[in-house]
């Protein structure tokens, strides 16, 4: 795999100069409110480094509640929101099903889930992944709808079967919202699984960061939230990598 050197290092000057900027700000609130629950940044960096080892479990374990959650949520909404977006019959029925549904907070089902399915992982992965499922099918239904008809005229007048259509025109058409769709949805998820973790279960970032809250030791809850944010941005770079490599003719 090769990466040009110019892009990468851009990329790599701009983290350094928001996370700078973004320390600045930290240290300038600390300072200006002169409280425990905000130590300076140095304090939490510092104890950051010194608990590593014993937060790299919990991050972990938080990784794959979020990755098996967005793969479930997206490999089920995905073929099924495309369908509906090219399909006026199950758009009639599908479209008012989405919009009685999606608006709905499907966190209030978590204390459901955990009696159903009891304190460990699943839970936490079906409430994500059901929050994933509905942000993609609406996106996937969105843009499957808005693929111009002669697009799909063209490649239909050459007997391309509905299936060839759906892989050859209306996946690689959808695919640059789609992968919006991903980024919002990404930080959707770690926003629920910190809520799920710190509710229930005794494991995770998010179980890290309250219990650290719990004992007082601000500078160990603050160590979780930047392990919670370089989390974040891992994800979001496989994002990207994965985006750069299907999209390849978006840079043509």
């Amino acid at each position: 795999m090769s990466v040009k050197v110019g892009p990468f290092l851009r990329k790599i000057g701009g983290y350094i100069a928001a996370t700078a900027a973004l320390i600045l700000l930290w240290a300038l609130a600390s300072w200006a409110l002169h409280s425990p629950a905000l130590p300076m940044p140095a304090a939490a960096f510092k104890q950051f480094f010194a608990q590593f080892t014993a937060m790299l479990p919990h991050a972990a374990i938080s990784l794959w509640r979020i990755a098996a959650a967005m793969l479930a949520g997206t490999a089920l909404a995905l073929p099924l929101g495309l369908w509906i977006g090219r399909s006026k019959k199950a758009d009639v029925f599908f479209a008012p099903l989405l919009y009685l549904l999606y608006p709905i907070p499907k966190v209030v089902f978590l204390p459901v889930l955990m009696v159903l399915l009891g304190l460990g992982d699943a839970p936490k992965i079906v409430l994500i992944g059901t929050v994933i499922f509905f942000q993609t099918i609406v996106t996937a239904r969105d843009s499957a709808k808005s693929i111009a008809p002669a697009s799909i005229m063209s490649v239909r007048s050459l007997g391309a079967r509905p299936l060839q259509i759906a892989i050859d025109v209306v996946l690689p058409a959808s695919l640059p919202d789609l992968f919006t769709s991903l980024r919002i949805n990404t930080g959707t998820a770690i926003a629920i699984l910190f809520l799920t973790e710190s509710i229930a279960g005794t494991s995770g970032l998010g179980y890290y960061i309250v219990n650290a809250w719990g004992m007082i030791d601000y500078p160990s809850m603050f160590a979780g939230i930047i392990a919670m944010a370089l989390m974040g941005v891992v994800l979001y770079e496989l994002i990207n990598l994965l985006e750069s490599r299907l999209l390849r003719w978006k840079k043509a």
